[in-house]
């Protein structure tokens, strides 16, 4: 196996593990936490926090990892933070108890996931690697959990979530352990050293904050979706094992978009590919909204192939060409805890009410949410370049 070889193996094994466990967690988290005595506004609460927390947290600790030049380390330090904090799990009771310990473990978690993708888009960049082609392993381990995770529910009760999520994260501290140093970017010189105000230099460019409103308003469009749907659909009848299906196709569907990602790229460009998935969304949550009809769920699980593959291209690709490069971990953080953060966070706080008071109808919340962020990334395509931002 040559250089180039080893180094997209190791890069697609992070992607692997990763999302191993978000398979596991996206749809039977609240599960769990409805068998721990939560009900579907304390979800929502709890899941609205930790985002909140992300908002505050995470630019910090990327920022962080931008001035020291090193990503690996932080990563392996918040894996194990992570995983201190998912095994409280075993021994708390009670909301706050479990808000509290949710916090340690989906801060550290999700700062996980920037930072990571920083190391991948670089090596991408310099090694001229399909970013996509990479991702689909990320994908396929999703569909795997997911998939997996409704038979496991259905045999072995609501903790095995949480046993399957311990171990899962040791795959993730192995990853990070194994991604390549030198794809790290490397400190900058004194002279070009990033400033403390650096972030905020990000933050006053228009084309930047279009670029969060787009792909923020995006992720928070599925909230619903990742806080709600495994309950409603128990709730109509559907077997565990047909909702583990139901993810497991929505993460196929993203598959194929993954697979043909450089060629839409090429296509369409990366803000085009936000509108892309934005306009997906309002299909996708209208329907929903309709019916809940299993012939209707199997068709807009197809969806998510635009609704987050599509955005999720577009997003990185605008990142890696539109940050400048000691900036890039602070702009993926950024875009998860600003863009997704804030507008994810406001949305799963009320979306347990807009579930328990008009079930299936609370996506039609979410298809005007998609209009929105439709709206921001059309503006984006007409105003950005295409090049790096001057934050000078």
């Amino acid at each position: 196996m040559g250089t180039t070889a080893y180094q997209a193996w190791r890069l697609s094994f992070y992607f692997g593990a990763v999302f191993a466990v978000v398979g596991v967690m996206a749809p039977f988290w609240p599960v769990f936490l409805k068998a721990r005595g939560l009900s579907a506004t304390e979800i929502g609460l709890l899941l609205s926090a930790g985002l909140w927390m992300r908002v505050i947290l995470n630019p910090m600790i990327a920022q962080l990892a931008d001035r020291k030049g090193e990503r690996r380390r932080p990563l392996l330090v918040l894996t194990l933070v992570a995983m201190l904090g998912f095994s409280c799990f075993l021994f708390v009771k009670g909301f706050w108890a479990l808000l509290a310990v949710n916090l340690i473990a989906s801060v550290a978690f999700s700062s996980i996931i920037p930072l990571g993708e920083t190391v991948v888009l670089g090596a991408v960049y310099r090694l001229g690697l399909d970013y996509g082609r990479l991702r689909i392993w990320g994908s396929l381990t999703f569909i795997a959990t997911s998939f997996a995770g409704g038979p496991m529910l259905a045999a072995f009760g609501s903790w095995s979530v949480l046993w399957a999520i311990l171990a899962l994260m040791l795959g993730v501290l192995l990853a990070c352990g194994l991604l390549p140093a030198e794809s790290v970017a490397k400190k900058p010189k004194p002279e070009t050293s990033p400033k403390s105000g650096t972030m905020w230099q990000l933050l006053r460019q228009p084309v930047f904050l279009l670029f969060l409103l787009a792909g923020g308003l995006s992720s928070a469009s599925h909230a619903v979706l990742y806080g709600f749907a495994t309950l409603h659909w128990r709730s109509v009848g559907f077997s565990d094992v047909l909702i583990g299906a139901l993810w497991a196709e929505g993460v196929v569907a993203e598959i194929i978009l993954f697979w043909l990602g450089n060629r839409l790229l090429s296509r369409f460009g990366a803000a085009n590919l936000l509108a892309l998935g934005a306009a997906a969304g309002i299909v996708r949550w209208t329907a929903l909204g309709i019916s809940d009809a299993l012939w209707l769920a199997v068709l807009t699980q197809a969806l998510h192939a635009f609704t987050f593959g599509a955005a999720h291209l577009g997003a990185m690709h605008f990142i890696a060409r539109a940050a400048p490069e000691e900036m890039s971990a602070t702009a993926q953080s950024l875009h998860g805890a600003v863009g997704a953060g804030i507008a994810v966070g406001l949305v799963m706080a009320v979306a347990g009410l807009l579930y328990e008071n008009y079930a299936n109808g609370a996506y039609f919340f979410m298809a005007a949410i998609a209009c929105a962020s439709l709206l921001a990334a059309l503006v984006l395509a007409k105003m950005w370049d295409g090049k790096h931002m001057d934050l000078s």
